[in-house]
């Protein structure tokens, strides 16, 4: 009967890691729009994969795509960067957020006209 229920407990515990690792998945297309100066939409695609713990991607905007750089997820925070050239100089956007099922909050620091540091929010929600 103590087996029994020891392989019970053990059964119970590696269904809820399956769960916790299903639920805490990054990879995929996500999707999000900001207002731009004009007032309209700024559609924004980021895609994701995660091989190996090592996380890899693009972001897609009205400037087109840029591939993600110094990315990181760990314990449900995303984390990456974005760098773009303007004009022959290279801007770099930070992004971080956390992970709740088919969503992703979190906020965006990279350089404004003013030559200050501006900060974005962020929310992205999974693309079917």
């Amino acid at each position: 009967m103590k087996s029994f229920r020891l392989m019970a407990a053990a059964f119970a515990a590696v269904c809820l890691t399956s769960i916790l690792a299903l639920a805490a998945d990054v990879a995929g297309t996500w999707k999000w729009s900001v207002p731009g100066r004009d007032g309209q939409p700024r559609e924004f695609t980021l895609k994701l994969e995660l091989k190996d713990g090592q996380l890899t991607g693009s972001l897609t905007g009205f400037r087109g795509e840029t591939p993600i750089s110094d990315a990181s997820f760990k314990d449900g925070q995303v984390a990456f960067s974005v760098v773009r050239e303007y004009n022959g100089n290279k801007v770099e956007t930070k992004y971080q957020g956390q992970l709740d099922g088919d969503t992703i909050k979190g906020s965006a620091e990279g350089p404004g006209r003013d030559g200050q540091v501006t900060k974005r929010d962020w929310t992205a929600t999974r693309a079917p």
